[in-house]
């Protein structure tokens, strides 16, 4: 049988518009009743418009929990084919959580009401292989013992939330369980070769599940629906031209990025050359430190030696001196001390000092 396709936002919102099939995908989602549920208000005044890859439908859904206790919470399905959409998610995420149309109470007993986030997802997450994961909360103590009903305290659900992957591209018609059997209507390996649009399921499949054959029949509706056959195709150019500017605007992310890579690696390698030119500033700053100190030594040196030189010559002018009052002659002093007989002469003479 062929049904339109309803990873196609419009054929999506047509489904999910029907109570008993949002009730049905819900519950199959969440593995509990869903008694009740209404889409609620999806025109919020906020700064994430441009966001147009992702398609988003809020509900307010009255569960039967595992108590059997009825109760109220608040259902994000956020749908895209793009990837890398996780920024974007966030911050519809953090606006949710600003909303105060999400909080109940009043007085000092105001507290938001319990928050799923089901992603819908058009491509695979990393490497899990499971089509669809559970990614839950508990609370526990220091020794990681689980806090028995802290995660149902209103505090900490009002601040934390469940959250749903599926990822579309892992579904392929093995059908295990009732979630398997629900979004088996998602399997792309059914979609028409010719047509994108639509899907060729085995209605028999469904044939005795009363919950299934309103899927199929709206899903049928759908694919004969002239209308919105002509949004799907409006859909196809919209998607290709956002996916086309999200793809550049992602590989300029990417050179962005690379960009500053580079340039941390440049300023680290500039900062070792600067560090290492410091190092070898402070070498030669201690190397002409020694230089000046042994510069020093040798002019000390020096001077030391002029004098030795001085108190040499004044003590032989000296003992010339004294010879000579012994009468003795300028040969034999000549001989004594060492020295020509023409200096012992000069000296005798109080001329210049010997050389």
């Amino acid at each position: 049988m062929i049904v339109a396709n309803p990873v196609y936002d419009v054929v999506f919102k047509y489904l999910m518009e029907d109570e008993r099939i949002a009730r049905t995908i819900l519950s199959a989602l969440l593995k509990q009743e869903v008694v009740e549920v209404h889409m609620r208000n999806n025109e919020y005044n906020n700064p994430l418009t441009d966001n147009l890859t992702i398609y988003r439908i809020d509900f307010g859904a009255t569960i039967i929990d595992s108590k059997g206790q009825r109760q109220t919470i608040l259902i994000e399905v956020q749908k895209t084919w793009v990837e890398a959409e996780v920024l974007r998610f966030r911050k519809y995420l953090s606006f949710q959580y600003a909303n105060d149309a999400n909080m109940t109470g009043n007085g000092r007993d105001i507290h938001a009401l319990p928050m799923v986030a089901i992603y819908l997802l058009g491509h695979k997450v990393g490497g899990i292989e499971a089509p669809v994961v559970y990614v839950g909360h508990q609370v526990k103590d220091y020794y990681d013992n689980v806090v028995e009903g802290g995660a149902k305290d209103p505090f900490v659900e009002s601040l934390t939330h469940d959250s749903i992957i599926v990822q579309i591209p892992r579904l392929h018609g093995k059908i295990n369980n009732r979630l398997d059997k629900v979004l088996s209507i998602f399997d792309q390996t059914l979609k028409d070769g010719k047509d994108p649009h639509t899907i060729d399921i085995d209605a028999g499949a469904y044939h005795e599940d009363n919950d299934m054959q309103p899927i199929i029949r709206r899903l049928l509706e759908a694919a004969a629906d002239s209308e919105l056959r002509r949004k799907m195709d409006v859909e196809d150019e919209f998607l290709s031209v956002l996916k086309s500017r999200d793809e550049e605007i992602m590989h300029k992310d990417m050179q962005l990025a690379e960009t500053k890579v580079a340039i941390k690696e440049a300023t680290e390698k500039l900062g070792m050359t600067e560090e290492k030119l410091g190092m070898t500033e402070e070498k030669l700053g201690r190397a002409e430190e020694k230089l000046g100190r042994a510069e020093e030594q040798r002019a000390q040196a020096e001077e030391q030696r002029a004098q030795a030189e001085e108190r040499a010559e004044r003590i032989m002018r000296n003992s010339v001196i004294a010879l000579m009052e012994k009468r003795m002659s300028a040969e034999d002093i000549a001989a004594m001390l060492g020295i020509d007989v023409a200096t012992v002469k000069q000296i005798a003479q109080g001329n210049v000092t010997t050389k």
